[in-house]
């Protein structure tokens, strides 16, 4: 003989019906902060990580005001022939300042540079950084994945601090 199967209440059905909203509700909050901050540090890294085919050089910063810095650009890479760009200018990032320089590449169409190097990388991912940070609190409290988003603060952190260790 088969026992019968134990009828399914409503409550239980609404209970999951809201279980499973709060999952998909919180896994889309997670997927949204995270494709943003892939989306933040897309339009600098791609600039240091694909620099095949872009001019890469040296900048000498000459010269700070209003959050940029300006200064003559030397370039090294080969296939460029040799000129020197009066003057490319870099966001005023924390760790860039007057008298000092920098391995920058050249975005393409334009005199902004960018930094290029493991520091330029490292800067250009730090968007992504604090989404992982923030999306592991969401993870942590919404999804009720603790130990996941331990691993995800824990990149966020690393990666972070690798970023202000290499600037």
């Amino acid at each position: 003989m088969i026992p019968a199967m134990p009828a399914v209440t409503s409550r239980q059905s609404a209970h999951a019906a809201l279980r499973f909203g709060r999952l998909a509700a919180m896994g889309a909050v997670t997927l949204l902060i995270l494709v943003a901050g892939v989306w933040a540090s897309w339009g600098t890294a791609q600039h240091v990580m694909l620099g095949k085919g872009r001019e890469r050089g040296t900048l000498a910063v000459v010269s700070c005001a209003d959050g940029t810095c300006w200064g003559p650009f030397t370039p090294s890479s080969p296939g460029y022939r040799a000129r020197e760009r009066e003057r490319v200018s870099i966001g005023q990032e924390p760790a860039v300042r007057k008298g000092r320089t920098y391995t920058v590449t050249v975005k393409p169409d334009s005199d902004e540079v960018v930094r290029s190097g493991p520091a330029g990388l490292l800067y250009a991912w730090s968007p992504l950084a604090g989404a992982l940070l923030l999306a592991s609190v969401v993870v942590a409290g919404g999804l009720r994945l603790t130990r996941v988003a331990w691993v995800m603060a824990g990149a966020g952190l690393a990666l972070l601090t690798a970023a202000f260790v290499a600037l």
